[in-house]
């Protein structure tokens, strides 16, 4: 049983991947809230934007040498975690996204309270074995998870709808206010985009370029988009492994922005926001824009619901993978500004309400604070997980 030094400040090991957009925006905000909490906040990551971000902050940032997605080299990866975990001695580990989970899990093994946050269910991102294989690790790896924390009511379902037994808290993705506001949108345009015409509709999706935000369904719907809105510009924001193939297939009205630092100005710039997932868990961007009285269109999958005032969601929820459905919502609203005034305001009173950084940032703290005071630090094993650690 691994033993803590006493000391007045809990002492906190986040784990992450590489990583980039919602995920890291979750770090980070979790990394703030429990440095000025007094907790002794390390992160175990790979360097990059994130980890410079975090010294920033005043953690004490760890590099951890490790590739997105489990391949050969996980066996070393487990290996450093485990290093790093005894050389930092937390109290607690915290392992975000479905690669750290994996590591983090298996180096800690129980031996300290665990906390797993999918950030969207590994399973998902997949098909055929591979998927059969990624949903027997989540479910043999649960006994490692003194808790498994999910963003969505809706993640936590399918979670358990796949066999997963957790031991669930769900904490919805929060935003920070001060940094996610309505802007003049004329300003903020003209400075992002000074040769495109100010007054064109102007749609944004902010995501990773990825088979997972769906942007090549967006680029389908678009053609339908562009004929019934002829002057309408769409703006992708972000990197990714399918940026050139989804440049090589965008017409001359799209626009790739790439990485940027702080996506804020893009979604107060926008009259829509568009983000068309094939999967989350809750996706960050919607809640984003709304904070920044701008409309969304969303996919309904894991999240999106609990994302929206539900009165809005007839109108701005589409299936995924429909790029029919998803051209018909977006060029409906662009030919209706006022509808569209009025879902910005109703979207922006609904996430301040619910969506606080602040919220969730107390209710993580309260899943630390019931794992740091149970009498054991390891997890009781689920009966119907009991298999040997060889089988």
């Amino acid at each position: 049983m691994h033993q803590s030094p006493p000391g007045p400040r809990p002492r906190v090991l986040h784990v992450t991947q590489p990583v980039d957009g919602g995920v890291a925006r979750v770090v980070t905000d979790l990394a703030r809230a429990q440095l000025a909490a007094g907790l002794h906040v390390t992160v175990a990551c790979p360097e990059s934007r994130l980890a410079a971000g975090l010294r920033s902050l005043g953690a004490d940032v760890r590099h951890w040498r490790a590739t997105r997605s489990p391949g050969p080299t996980l066996v070393r990866e487990v290996l450093r975690l485990t290093r790093l975990v005894d050389e930092v001695r937390p109290d607690l580990v915290h392992a975000h996204s479905a690669k750290a989970g994996l590591a983090g899990r298996l180096a800690v093994r129980g031996r300290i309270p665990t906390v797993f946050q999918p950030h969207a269910w590994s399973f998902e991102a997949v098909d055929g074995g591979m998927a059969a294989m990624a949903l027997k690790w989540e479910r043999w790896g649960a006994r490692w998870a003194s808790r498994v924390v999910c963003v969505s009511e809706a993640e936590r379902a399918t979670g358990m709808r796949a066999g997963i037994a957790g031991r669930w808290a769900v904490v919805p993705n929060g935003i920070d206010p001060g940094r996610f506001h309505p802007a003049a949108v004329d300003t903020v345009r003209a400075t992002l985009l000074p040769d495109v015409d100010p007054a064109a509709p102007l749609v944004v999706c902010v995501g990773r370029l990825c088979r997972q935000k769906g942007q090549d369904v967006l680029l389908d719907a678009w053609y339908a988009v562009h004929d019934r809105v002829p002057r309408a510009r769409l703006v992708l924001v972000g990197d990714g492994p399918d940026l050139p193939e989804l440049r090589s297939r965008a017409p001359e009205s799209v626009v790739f922005a790439g990485s940027v630092p702080d996506a804020a100005p893009w979604y107060q710039a926008a009259d829509l926001v568009v983000l068309p997932s094939r999967w989350e868990g809750m996706a960050l961007a919607p809640l984003e824009a709304m904070a920044c009285g701008r409309p969304v269109v969303v996919t309904d999958v894991d999240g999106a619901r609990e994302s929206l005032p539900p009165e809005v969601a007839p109108r701005c929820l589409v299936p995924p993978d429909d790029p029919v459905a998803l051209a018909s919502a977006v060029a409906g609203l662009l030919l209706d500004p006022l509808l569209r005034e009025s879902l910005g305001h109703l979207g922006r009173r609904y996430v301040l309400s619910t969506h606080d950084v602040r919220n969730a940032a107390e209710a993580v703290a309260g899943v630390y604070r019931d794992l740091l005071a149970a009498p054991s630090a390891t997890p009781a094993v689920p009966s119907e997980c009991r298999e040997s650690i060889h089988s």
